[in-house]
């Protein structure tokens, strides 16, 4: 015991003789550590394991598609939604109803998100409550009205009751009415991000529909076997109730693990995959920096063998060296990964993962790397003892270990490291370049309308409110006027589906004259006529619709430019008509009278993003808000200053139309609904990170050539002193000093040049750069001979510089 306690001081001595070797080592582990750990508890939490309940692997979305592959809205009436559980493919089927409700009791009322749901959810999810129970079929018997009963989501709880443990059978007024607290949901339930679940009432009367929010398939159900079997139901259910079903559809099983991952997997797969190369590029630059160290201890480990030291002495010292090493990097990188995950969720996007994600530390990764870094230091801390550990003494003694065989196997494996190391970090630079260049891009891209000083304020309608079409279309112009009105606001509009960067529900559009065809497939929103002067969105022809057409819902259209110039090329497009077949009346939608009718263009508008900020501008078709009034909608408010002081103004206005009535708890201003667009926000991710990650390697590189250079250095002090006395110029011991690191540096560069154009298509697809665009690779080749023309510059002036008498003497 005490002799290990001797190693362990005299390793800790050692380390602490060579803090900058210390230091670069312990960083190069613990970035490598701490990076790849977060970045893959990420990717584990998000893509493999996002969701807490039983099953979620064979939950899925039952989707009616139209001809051009569009998922179409479809109801169920009780009878229906019961046949439907019956089916072979079916483990269980849950419905749900979504409605806006608010508190009532109290001052200040507050609006609550409610999800009505079938009875059977505590089975179907298999998630206990946190408190008391979930849902019972006796809450809501067959045929009968519901118990006035109400199950809280946890963060609803601590926010409106501030977690108090003694709520169960306490009271929560919503809409004039009394429900009873049954229980409260553990954090990780957070099924379509509800305040509230109550029982949703399930009758034999063919009015009273249901939507079908999820299925659960039978374990060993294929997808294809459960989408064969629910089309022939759904089919059979399209003919007993036409007015609930699109025309043609087909049927397509969404898996609930896809919703959000799949958009954002490429991105988490990209950073993964610079992540695994800063850990190797880190391990690699702990190896360089052992063996360089390990080179210039030759001279000391002969000593040691000359005076008695066995070789297995030797060897236990330089474990025990490497353990502290390696032990003090794995510390640190633990640490980092805790700390670089905080920051990475923090810059995740929100809608990249569902609500309902645990994103912590993966053990099983957080071990393997800890592993890999452990093995890099004893390996690569221990080659030194088993090439030094019993040398020919005499003649290390007397070439004071320059000269010894380990000496060019070293350079070998130094010049090899190296090589490796270039070639990942400009692979690593390239993809970071790539990605700014991509995010910037999508930057600068022009949007087609002005976002500036306008907020988005959502308006819902709580449930059984404005369920005729005339009051829906008085409350909304009374709110628009009213908010108009507002000191301050320049202009308000309403916003139905049409609120920028996504705006627009896909619809199929009718040219009259014309052959029904399946690709005439366009953007439909629902606006009133001042949304194009407040986003300034350019009228090129015609003109909008005044306040009287849009108060008695006038059938009117105005096209964007793309949408004049794919279907009208001649230029002939105002008179012409055109229509929408889904628009409709639905359980959730008022049509306005005669609102299934002919439409006639009487304006085209300027081409203005409305799929997004990558993707092109889609053809669109604007009609007048009131044609299909929803339950929900927007009011865009553009003011003079910053439009958030306004909300409470806007707020204020909306109880004064109706108390009853609540805003959304939250608003946004257009640029921040742009900073939160899935391309936006993963360029912007991808961006920071890969830059961050490429600038480590840059330097974890950069620090393991210079190492490599100074210890060289120091080996040839001898034969720098010997060649400057026979008449060597300081310049030709630069140029040695130089070429002996050109061969490393030259065969990286080549082997990094040629990964990067090998693949320049996936990382231009994965990154949105261009894959065409040679200047990425020749700027990152550039920047890497600068910098490591930089790393060699220090230790090759000190060569230059060398006094040749006492580099003798020292020989």
């Amino acid at each position: 015991m005490s002799s290990t306690w001797q190693d362990v001081r005299y390793g800790a001595r050692n380390l602490k003789k060579s803090p900058g070797f210390a230091l670069a080592a312990v960083l190069s582990l613990a970035l490598g550590i701490g990076a790849t750990t977060a970045v893959f508890s990420v990717i584990y939490a998000v893509l493999i394991h996002p969701y807490p309940y039983a099953g979620a692997d064979r939950m899925v979305r039952l989707q009616a598609e139209d001809k051009a592959g569009v998922p179409r809205t479809f109801f169920l009436t009780g009878p229906q939604l019961l046949q439907l559980r019956l089916a072979n493919s079916a483990e269980s089927v849950l419905a749900q109803t979504n409605w806006e409700l608010s508190t009532t009791g109290s001052d200040l009322p507050e609006d609550v998100r409610a999800v009505f749901l079938t009875t059977n959810a505590p089975s179907f999810f298999g998630v206990p409550a946190l408190l008391g129970r979930g849902l019972l079929p006796s809450d809501a018997p067959d045929g009968q009205d519901p118990q006035p009963v109400v199950v809280l989501s946890f963060s609803f709880w601590q926010r409106h009751f501030g977690g108090n443990s003694d709520i169960l059978g306490k009271s929560l007024g919503m809409a004039h009415k009394n429900y009873t607290i049954v229980g409260v949901l553990p954090p990780r339930f957070a099924w379509t991000v509800a305040d509230v679940y109550l029982p949703l009432k399930i009758t034999n009367d063919l009015q009273d529909l249901v939507s079908v929010s999820c299925v659960k398939l039978k374990e060993g159900v294929t997808p294809a076997a459960a989408e064969a079997e629910f089309q022939s139901i759904l089919e059979q259910f399209a003919k007993e109730t036409p007015k609930n079903f699109p025309g043609t559809f087909r049927v397509q099983l969404a898996r609930l693990m896809d919703e959000h991952g799949k958009s954002f997997e490429r991105t988490l797969y990209l950073l993964f995959g610079g992540v695994a190369l800063l850990l190797a590029i880190g391990c690699a630059n702990v190896s360089i920096l052992l063996l360089a160290r390990g080179t210039a201890r030759q001279h000391e480990l002969a000593v040691r063998a000359s005076v008695g030291a066995s070789r297995s002495r030797i060897f236990r010292q330089l474990l025990t060296e490497s353990l502290l090493l390696s032990l003090s990097g794995v510390a640190v990188g633990i640490l980092l990964a805790y700390g670089s995950l905080i920051l990475i969720v923090r810059w995740l996007p929100r809608w990249a993962y569902p609500y309902e994600a645990a994103v912590q530390i993966n053990l099983p990764v957080l071990c393997f790397s800890v592993g890999v870094a452990l093995v890099t230091g004893l390996v690569f801390g221990l080659s030194p003892a088993l090439q030094f550990s019993r040398p020919d003494v005499s003649r290390v003694m007397q070439s004071s270990a320059r000269t010894v065989r380990g000496l060019a196997r070293a350079k070998r494996t130094h010049s090899l490291l190296i090589a490796g190391q270039i070639a990942l970090t400009l692979l690593l630079l390239v993809a970071a370049a790539a990605a700014i260049q991509g995010f910037l891009h999508l930057m600068n891209a022009p949007l087609g309308y002005d976002p500036h000083s306008t907020m988005v304020v959502g308006i819902p309608l709580h449930n059984n409110t404005y369920m005729k079409w005339e009051e829906r279309a008085a409350y909304f112009h009374q709110l628009r006027e009213r908010v108009a009105a507002i000191p301050g606001v320049i202009s308000a509009a309403i916003s139905t589906e049409a609120t920028p960067p996504m705006n627009g529900v896909d619809e199929t559009v009718e040219i009259m004259g014309r052959r029904v065809a399946e690709e005439q497939q366009i953007r439909l929103s629902m606006v009133s006529s001042e949304y194009f002067s407040m986003l300034h969105v350019a009228l090129l022809k015609g003109r909008t619709w005044d306040e009287s057409e849009t108060t008695r819902g006038a059938h009117l259209a105005v096209i964007n430019q793309t949408m004049a110039r794919e279907y009208w090329p001649d230029g002939d497009v105002l008179g012409q008509q055109i229509r929408m077949p889904q628009v409709k009346n639905e359980p959730f939608r008022l049509v306005a009278p005669g609102g299934d009718q002919w439409f006639q263009i009487v304006g085209v508008v300027a081409e203005a993003r409305n799929d997004g900020l990558a993707n092109p501008v889609r053809p669109a078709v604007y009609v007048p808000y009131t044609i299909w009034l929803g339950v929900y909608s927007h009011i865009l408010v553009h003011s003079q200053g910053s439009p958030a002081s306004l909300f409470r103004s806007v707020r204020a206005q909306v109880r004064l139309v109706d108390p009853d009535q609540q805003v959304e708890g939250q608003s946004f201003s257009l640029e921040e609904l742009l900073a939160r667009m899935p391309e936006w926000q993963q360029g912007h991710l991808t961006s920071i990170l890969l830059g961050a990650f490429a600038f480590i390697a840059l330097v974890l590189t950069l620090v393991g050539l210079y190492s490599v250079v100074s210890y060289s250095v120091v080996q040839r002090t001898g034969e720098f002193g010997i060649r400057m006395a026979l008449g060597a110029q300081r310049g030709d011991v630069l140029w040695l000093v130089f070429s002996s690191t050109a061969f490393s540096v030259g065969t990286g560069l080549a082997a990094g040049i040629f990964l990067s154009l090998s693949l320049t298509k996936m990382l231009a697809h994965w990154t949105e750069g261009s894959s065409r665009d040679p200047l990425p690779v020749l700027f990152v080749a550039l920047l890497l001979i600068g910098a490591s023309t930089l790393a060699c510059l220090l230790p090759a002036r000190r060569a230059s510089l060398i006094d040749p008498a006492t580099a003798l003497r020292c020989e």
